[in-house]
């Protein structure tokens, strides 16, 4: 009897672990990318592509201007197959009748903010990132309330904001076809602040404080570019029986509470890798912040967060719950660690998020381009 207990108990921890490890490698993603393939595409100046024929009347417009439309690209060097990719994104803009783009490298110490910022002075129509979720927080948060386009060109494994707005993936041509004539949409751009009255910082998809930053800030680099996201579940697995922090949280005008937490996660986007839904009514263009608190005592106590998230539970589940707000607040009574967008920031004792409601605008597939991609009907590379 007791065997049988004994494995059981450890395929539910094994169960957990490997949640959390989806969750967490989701949030981050991995350094470990497909090699992209470059796309030897015919040089057609001047001659949109069906693509382009598919786009809104506003593109068309643009289209039939006599002069060119121009693109900045913030690349992110480090990443497989950037070096192919600015050879074909010339190709691609020379064949949909754009100037030929400028590129701009990120840098280990500017992940593109900077880059971002000299593509706006050069007064182009769009700047697209190409990279993971880093960069495009980067371009974002220097494009935020600028009303200039952001397009985004995914070349990692996490690509969450790409993921949630349904851009596609592993093809950096066909997503830099949706950048120059897909439509605009208008999007929140998340906030969070880390100290009272401190700098604000922009964040896309995930902003949080205690397991899940811990989880980041400990994941072991060298295995982490070995296993990629299976990293996060080692160290996932190391940070599970740590203990809860008290804090006190306040939501919107509601009177601040007290509560014990391992996490409080706020997002703009809810979808994470493999379809793990963490915040099912997450929406980025609803100007409400969602958020999960987590707070198991013990390790059978992750048992019942497992159940909330994969069973999508709406506002309470097991040992969670769930705000839709405007604005928290929650400080604690020790330093916990924070992450915006998987990106380990240090410890803090505060941690505030709010939205910019419908502040940064964002090219996303049309219908027609959609059902291009699901039927591969794009333009044939030429040999």
């Amino acid at each position: 009897m007791s065997t049988g207990i004994d494995i059981v108990l450890l395929t539910i921890l094994l169960v957990i672990a490997l949640i959390v490890g989806i969750v967490i490698g989701g949030m981050l993603g991995s350094r470990r990318q497909r090699r992209l393939q470059a796309a030897h595409l015919e040089d057609r100046p001047g001659t949109p592509s069906e693509l382009a024929r598919a786009s809104g009347p506003e593109h068309q417009a643009v289209e039939a201007a006599p002069a060119r439309p121009r693109v900045a690209i913030v690349i992110n060097p480090s990443k497989i197959g950037a070096e192919e990719f600015a050879k074909t994104a010339a190709a691609v803009c020379r064949q949909e009748g754009w100037d030929a783009p400028l590129m701009y490298d990120t840098e280990i110490e500017d992940p593109g903010y900077a880059m971002a910022s000299q593509a706006l002075a050069e007064e182009v129509d769009l700047v697209v990132a190409a990279g993971g979720d880093g960069t495009v927080r980067a371009v974002a948060e220097v494009l935020a309330g600028t009303g200039v386009p952001m397009g985004i060109v995914p070349m990692g494994t996490g690509n969450l904001l790409a993921r949630n707005l349904k851009i596609v993936l592993d093809r950096p041509e066909w997503a830099l076809r949706i950048a120059l004539w897909g439509k605009d949409e208008h999007i929140d751009v998340a906030r969070a602040r880390i100290e009272p009255g401190g700098k604000d910082h922009a964040f896309m998809v995930m902003s949080g404080l205690g397991f899940d930053a811990a989880v980041m800030a400990d994941t072991d680099e060298e295995l982490k570019s070995r296993v990629g996201w299976l990293a996060y579940l080692e160290a996932g697995s190391r940070k599970l029986a740590g203990h809860r922090t008290r804090v006190q949280v306040s939501v919107d005008d509601e009177e601040p509470y007290m509560t014990k937490i391992r996490s409080v996660i706020g997002g703009n986007c809810g979808r994470l890798q493999g379809g793990v839904m963490l915040l099912p009514e997450a929406e980025y263009d609803d100007g409400i912040l969602d958020v999960i608190i987590i707070s198991p005592k013990n390790m059978a106590d992750w048992v019942g967060v497992a159940a909330s998230i994969l069973g999508r539970h709406k506002r309470r589940g097991i040992h969670t719950n769930f705000h839709r707000c405007r604005r928290i607040v929650v400080e604690a009574e020790e330093p916990i660690e924070v992450q915006l967008d998987g990106d380990a920031v240090g410890a803090s004792r505060y941690l505030e998020m709010w939205l910019d409601e419908r502040a940064l605008v964002v090219r996303t597939a049309t219908r027609e381009q959609t059902r291009l991609i699901r039927l591969e009907g794009w333009p044939i590379p030429v040999p």
